[in-house]
């Protein structure tokens, strides 16, 4: 016989308790206190502001940073389900240290590193880590060691909670920036020959946009049992603003200043947005990164007022505060007891073969100057030299990246480690078997841009071998595997 759990009082009872149980055969498998039951959400925010100058930014090295950078997390819990979800403001989350990461995080919590989810915002004014120089070093074991400190807390800080899904729109912030163009007015591609879309393309030039936008704003909106608000989720599908202000200094050069473009101005507002004049305190609140591969923040078919430095990244924080807000007082009922649970895979991909064809416009083209290839195109040198990389024996082996998929209730989140195209993502949403679902990209991992065929076929930027380096279908693999894993999270 099984007594799982009791409470007694008396240290003499107890004694005597002792004595008759484990005479009589019983036993005892709890004490004193009962396991946590029922589901329970937990945050964190951990500052992983570079301290060590100079740091290394895209635009080089600098000293100056316009506004801090953190690791944001929200845990999930209802029984053995589990997920946590946690976003750090960066160009991208390598998988290695997203691994490593979860490796101690879960050696600390017991949780699996399969029930985490680590993705980076692409902001691109984020510090560079690496081992190259004391600023690179520095602020790889920073961001690093944050990482788990975020995944780390948001599991030990769960405490009883409710969460209640709802989106609304903003479309006057996305564009699509893949466009068709008049007649005559292609540029040469860097192999020599003519693509049918073009990438922010001059204005002049454009005939019609190759692809749709999504505006929708989603949010996963975490309250305590009393009803404060302790976490939210955002997810948009819209690349980085910029428009950072630079720096000159003292001897005229200008230099560039660290920023978490409008993911860091979204996570500092929010919080008014829920609260008003006395937000809530410790709430955590991040916008992840949707299907943004072909979406950015130029307005091609007007123009819009000359901007202040930061200005911008204001104005689509704001404006999709707004949206998040709006979408919250949608939310008519929060469920207080969401069935949670999460799904992992691992995806073999192969690595593009390159046509003859091609290679033998590589392999001529890598006999001209830097400055004749520059001529044809500024990328020819590398997409000429990734042709014939591909096609010969140091071609890359087949590479496993990981897809995830979570359910919280009636919310879907699933993740993808690439600069997603929005078809994809509008496509996943359209065919998921929940009401609400949402793509974060740049997930576990970073492996360039992932178009579907259709605009493979295209041509432009977004498929030139290196900024794409897997097979033209793998897209297709990818969602393939999502909605199957949807699939067996709803039939739950």
């Amino acid at each position: 016989m099984n007594i799982l759990c009791f409470r007694i009082n008396s240290p003499l009872s107890c004694s005597l308790l002792f004595l008759l149980l484990f005479a009589g055969g019983f036993q005892i498998q709890g004490w004193a206190q009962d396991k946590p039951s029922g589901f329970r959400a937990g945050t964190a925010a951990v500052d992983i502001t570079p301290d060590v100058f100079p740091m290394q930014l895209r635009s080089g090295a600098s000293k100056y940073v316009h506004d801090p950078f953190f690791v944001r997390a929200v845990a999930f819990e209802n029984g053995d389900g589990r997920a946590v979800v946690a976003l750090m403001d960066a160009i991208g989350v390598g998988r290695d240290m997203c691994d490593e990461a979860k490796r101690i995080a879960a050696e600390k919590t017991g949780w699996k590193a399969e029930q985490m989810m680590v993705s980076g915002t692409h902001t691109h004014t984020a510090p560079k880590g690496g081992d190259t120089s004391p600023g690179r070093i520095a602020y790889e074991k920073k961001r690093g060691e944050g990482l788990a400190a975020a995944l780390i807390q948001a599991i030990k800080s769960l405490e009883p909670a409710k969460v209640g899904f709802a989106s609304d729109e903003e479309p006057s912030e996305v564009y699509n920036r893949r466009y068709f163009l008049k007649e005559g007015t292609m540029d040469k591609n860097p192999l020599g020959g003519y693509d049918q879309v073009r990438t922010n393309a001059p204005r002049q030039n454009l005939l019609k946009p190759a692809g749709p936008t999504d505006p929708e704003v989603s949010v996963v909106d975490v309250r305590t049992k009393r009803g404060r608000a302790l976490g939210l989720i955002a997810n948009y599908s819209l690349h980085y603003v910029g428009g950072i202000p630079k720096v000159f200094e003292e001897n005229g050069k200008e230099v560039g200043m660290a920023s978490a473009d409008y993911y860091g101005e979204f996570a500092r507002i929010m919080p008014y947005r829920l609260g008003g004049s006395k937000p809530p305190e410790n709430l955590v609140a991040f916008m992840t990164n949707g299907t943004s591969g072909d979406i950015n923040n130029i307005d091609f078919h007007s123009k819009r007022a000359p901007r202040a430095p930061f200005e911008q990244i204001r104005v689509v924080a704001n404006k999709t505060a707004d949206a998040a807000w709006r979408a919250v007082k949608k939310i008519e009922e929060y469920d207080e007891s969401p069935l949670v649970a999460m799904r992992q895979r691992e995806v073999t991909l192969t690595y593009r073969m390159p046509s003859d064809e091609d290679v033998q416009k590589a392999v001529d083209l890598l006999k001209l100057t830097r400055k004749d290839q520059e001529a044809i195109n500024k990328r020819t040198g590398s997409v000429a030299r990734n042709t014939v990389t591909f096609s010969g024996v140091d071609r890359p082996d087949p590479e496993k990246v990981i897809v995830q998929a979570i359910r919280i209730g009636d919310q879907a989140i699933v993740s993808l480690p690439f600069e997603v195209l929005v078809e994809i993502g509008l496509e996943i949403k359209e065919k998921s078997p929940f009401p609400h679902t949402f793509t974060v990209s740049l997930a576990n991992g970073g492996y360039g841009y992932l178009p579907p065929p259709n605009q493979h076929k295209l041509g432009g930027y977004e498929t030139w071998l290196g900024t794409s380096r897997f097979e033209e279908d793998s897209s297709v693999i990818l969602t393939k595997n999502l909605l199957e894993m949807l699939g067996e999270l709803k039939a739950l």
